[in-house]
């Protein structure tokens, strides 16, 4: 039995071809899903979003058997059709979008970001904003020329000082692949760092949304380098 008739209720895609893995990979989480793992995600997460239960194995594996079904995805199609999954709130197709996207960090750029503010603005939970952050945003940042990287540290400075504090969270864990590679702008992370631990916040929650990150960074970058902090730079 189907958890959620999703096709029911969106809107196809222009592209059908988006469309049709877009629904292969809808299929395949839902035959993957246990109601069980449904119902303990749901309880552990805390979430209004709908869960099918199934396992981050699965939803990795659903990614891997559509690009061999639909090969030589470009740019336009996996960035729709990362959109496609994330368009209802279901934790699973959320997961697959970003599983998508780090599949196709290669082909994106610095224009994503705005689709990616979107999906972060709406995704509420650790579990999908940290991949995000680190997975895909980072590692597309890092990946950038030189001009493309000032364009996006534009859009980070916004972020990290954003009401919403999940695109805060986002921001300060994007450099954190390459800050334990050594490479990333240690400096910048320290300074928006201390400005968020200092200043004011919109409330307890906020700020421990906020301050894990902070120390996510640390205790890594520290594991190489204990010099670095954020209160000594």
């Amino acid at each position: 039995m189907r958890v959620v008739d999703c096709y029911a209720h969106r809107v196809r895609a222009d592209n059908g071809r988006v469309s049709d893995a877009g629904e292969f990979v809808d299929a395949a989480l839902q035959r993957e899903g246990d109601w069980y793992r449904a119902d303990d995600a749901r309880e552990r997460l805390a979430s209004s979003l709908s869960f099918y239960g199934a396992s981050t194995g699965a939803v990795r594996g659903a990614i891997r058997d559509m690009e061999r079904r639909y090969p030589a995805l470009g740019h336009d199609e996996i960035t729709a059709l990362s959109s496609e999954l994330w368009s209802l709130p279901v934790f699973e197709r959320r997961q697959a979008a970003v599983v998508l996207l780090q599949s196709g960090l290669g082909m994106l750029r610095v224009s994503d970001l705005t689709r990616m503010e979107g999906f972060v603005r709406g995704a509420g939970l650790r579990d999908l904003v940290d991949p995000l952050a680190t997975d895909v945003i980072g590692p597309l940042i890092d990946g950038l020329d030189r001009a493309a990287q000032t364009k996006a540290r534009v859009v980070l400075d916004r972020w990290v000082h954003d009401p919403d504090v999940w695109l805060s969270r986002a921001a300060l864990l994007s450099p954190l692949r390459a800050l334990k590679a050594g490479r990333g702008d240690w400096d910048w992370f320290a300074r928006h760092a201390k400005a968020l631990r200092d200043g004011p916040m919109g409330g307890a929650d906020d700020r421990v949304i906020v301050g894990e990150a902070i120390d996510a960074v640390e205790a890594e970058v520290a594991r190489s380098r204990p010099d670095l902090t954020v209160a000594g730079g």
